[in-house]
């Protein structure tokens, strides 16, 4: 197939799209990207792209083409700039440019890979009206809920505004792929869509984690660690407020590995600690060594019921390391920590309750055990080959839905 993928995120910002666009080169297709300037998760555009630089380039197979994008910095303003920059950039590079494959040949389909914000489908919605292709659109955060997370209500009028938005970008996808099962009912009720147009397509972990190696030998000393963004949903703050609480514990440690808007807010009410590190952002192909150190991973989020239906991408990798998975996070991580038999999960925005769970962990004499559960669980629903099974199914079930009238057979292109 030549497949054109449409995300605002792109290499070197590290987003499992990556390793999607790369395997599905591997896998014989061909890949082209249409992404934005990167300058996640600071809001500072990276070293080499400040002015133009490598607009078009070809990283491990995929062809990546950049579109003017007002980097985030900080703040409401530069945002809602940076959201729609690049949702009108590359809507109008795909409307007014001749924008073809490698062999110079219209795409078989466009897989939108949705972040935040929805907009960035709206390319993907140009090039089909263009092209007559089908579109793919793979829903990680769903909108406009949320917005809800930042306190917007939703009688205002900015968010009925982004309801009738993300309404128009849903429904014009030929098919909905998400990856969270809560997602459905509201994409039902949201856009009509039957259930047979809304597929459950669940994330899975980088290849590198998937090492029977990553195991800690007991030495007495305990190490807990975090990996990914650190933003206002994450709650890393709990894990600070979890690390004052067990400060007089020697035999314990917090390892924070990240970067993002509350980064600093974190180091700061850590000041003082002597049992949480903060290693900042590190590069992917470092973190099974990381992994490797600790005796549980830990996963956060906020209490809110919007934010719970989102299982965040880090579980699948700590599950697939091995890794014991120790949470306060609500919703559907709850439930998969507690079916898979993986680890300890209390409510979000719990320290004192994630500190007895910690506590619980150090004093469980079959917690090597955990680390097995997660990883057969992963093994059984969430591997690499069940995802791209799903996935190519999907683009090629696309495919072959647009070529022909459901109902006559005739070609539609």
């Amino acid at each position: 197939m030549r497949i054109l993928v449409i995300c605002q995120y792109y290499y070197p910002e590290q987003f499992r799209i990556n390793d999607i666009c790369e395997e599905l080169v591997c896998r014989g297709h061909e890949v082209t990207v249409i992404t934005g300037v990167p300058n996640y998760p600071k809001g500072e555009i990276y070293k080499g792209y400040e002015h133009g630089e490598r607009k078009d380039e070809i990283i491990n197979g995929v062809r990546v083409h950049r579109c003017f994008t007002v980097p985030r910095k900080k703040g409401t303003f530069f945002r809602v700039l940076n959201y729609f920059s690049y949702a009108l950039s590359s809507s109008i590079y795909v409307k007014v440019s001749k924008f073809q494959s490698q062999k110079e040949e219209q795409f078989d389909v466009v897989l939108v890979n949705q972040l935040s914000p929805v907009m960035m489908g709206y390319a993907a919605i140009q090039y089909k009206k263009k092209y007559k292709v089908p579109v793919v659109h793979y829903c990680l955060d769903l909108w406009p809920v949320s917005l809800e997370v930042s306190g917007m209500k939703r009688t205002s009028l900015i968010y009925k505004l982004f309801k009738y938005i993300s309404k128009y970008i849903y429904e014009k996808a030929d098919y909905i792929a998400v990856s969270s099962m809560s997602f459905i009912e509201y994409l039902k009720k949201l856009t009509g869509r039957s259930e047979s147009d809304i597929v459950y397509l669940p994330q899975y972990a980088e290849d590198i984690f998937i090492d029977d190696n990553l195991s800690k030998k007991q030495d007495g000393h305990y190490d807990f660690g975090f990996a990914g963004n650190i933003g206002q949903l994450q709650s890393v703050e709990t894990i600070v407020e979890t690390a004052k609480l067990l400060a007089n514990r020697e035999d314990i440690t917090f390892h924070i590995v990240g970067d993002g808007i509350s980064l600093n807010k974190c180091k700061e009410m850590a000041k003082g600690l002597s049992n949480i590190i903060f290693y900042g952002r590190q590069p992917l192909e470092s973190m099974p060594e990381f992994y490797k150190k600790m005796d549980a991973m830990l996963v956060t989020m906020i209490d809110n019921d919007l934010v719970c239906t989102v299982m965040p991408g880090k579980v699948q990798s700590y599950m697939a390391a091995g890794k014991p998975v120790i949470g306060a996070i609500n919703g559907e991580t709850d439930a998969i920590i507690k079916r898979a038999g993986c680890g300890y999960c209390c409510e979000a925005e719990q320290p004192t309750a994630l500190k007895e769970d910690i506590i619980s962990f150090i004093n469980d004499k079959e917690k090597e055990k955990l680390g097995r559960n997660g990883k057969r669980f992963y093994n059984d629903f969430f591997t690499k080959d069940k995802f791209f099974d799903c996935l190519t199914g999907l683009l090629e079930k696309g495919i072959e839905k647009f070529e022909k009238c459901t109902y006559c057979g005739r070609t539609l292109r």
